[in-house]
């Protein structure tokens, strides 16, 4: 039997616009995204704070956000193996790269060897076991955001967790071991001959194969990129 209204009755009928609005928390520094403003238009609630962990909050799961460019050169500085750490966490997790339809993915133009890129890309699933989704612009990430926000589920997490406190040398190592094929006894090696990670990535390859044999490969990075 279909439900009769009243249209004389003063009651008024609940619209999905009278519903509350779902909240995403976003770090602070995410404000000059594009991210942010496409999820307003979506009907979404935005609180700015600063996260300690992550890009963006949504119910149960933690995302981290790179552009193309901010992936490519997060993968050779100290930053992005340490999110990823950071990232462990939360039971769930994302990294979500923004841009595959703007940026080139694999440039060699910027000195890094695409199989490096490949390689890292198959550390993140692998190794840290974090999922990865490429996304086309703004709009898109934000569309992805969407379904992850809509999906059912009565938990939350808590947003006080911790950096974590790497020194100097734990930093480069962790970095080191996100390349595939690069585990603990052979980035303690790289650390042990050539110091730092501008040496290792600007060494000659014949230098590199005497340390690590074939594994040299990976980091061909031309010195032209320091």
């Amino acid at each position: 039997m279909k439900t009769i209204y009243n249209i004389f009755s003063r009651e008024k009928i609940k619209t999905k616009r009278d519903l509350p609005k779902q909240k995403i928390t976003i770090d602070y520094r995410e404000k000059n995204s594009l991210v942010a403003s496409e999820l307003v238009n979506h009907g979404f609630e935005i609180e700015f704070r600063e996260l300690k962990v992550a890009d963006y909050i949504v119910k149960d799961v933690a995302i981290e956000r790179k552009t193309v460019s901010d992936f490519t050169s997060s993968m050779i500085n100290r930053r992005l193996i340490k999110q990823l750490e950071e990232l462990q966490q939360y039971k769930n997790k994302l990294l979500i790269i923004e841009g595959i339809d703007e940026q080139e993915l694999y440039p060699e133009a910027n000195g890094v060897n695409p199989q490096a890129v490949r390689g890292f890309l198959l550390s993140i699933l692998l190794k840290h076991k974090i999922p990865i989704i490429f996304t086309k612009d703004a709009g898109d990430t934000a569309k992805f955001i969407q379904v992850v926000a809509n999906k059912k589920t009565n938990s939350e997490i808590s947003l006080n967790v911790n950096k974590k406190t790497l020194n100097k040398k734990e930093q480069m190592q962790f970095i080191l071991e996100g390349f595939s094929g690069i585990g603990p006894s052979t980035a303690k090696k790289l650390l042990q001959r050539f110091s730092t990670l501008q040496n290792i990535f600007g060494a000659p390859q014949d230098e590199l194969k005497k340390v690590i044999g074939k594994k040299a490969e990976i980091f061909l990075i031309t010195e032209s990129e320091y």
